[in-house]
């Protein structure tokens, strides 16, 4: 689990349960992308709610599930240039 710490000390992170984010203070979750399947069974990761594109489509969740991760970590956990 990647955490991105601005100079304000606060956090950000993809959610995970690997670290207990309440520990480091009040947190503040909101929806980032959804993954969902189409009508053929495949599946697309839409990163519309963090500004991003649609992803896929994947034969398997898993690998829609890891292109979502990779997009929001690129994205919107990039520190700051």
């Amino acid at each position: 689990m990647r955490l991105i710490v601005d100079s304000r000390g606060v956090v950000r992170a993809v959610y995970a349960e690997a670290v207990d984010l309440a520990a480091l203070g009040r947190p503040t979750i909101a929806r980032a992308s959804h993954v969902e399947p189409d009508a053929e069974g495949r599946w697309t990761a839409d990163l519309s709610p963090s500004g991003g594109p649609t992803l896929g489509p994947f034969a398997r969740r898993s690998e829609a599930v890891a292109a979502e991760l990779a997009w929001l970590e690129s994205n919107r956990l990039a520190p700051p240039c």
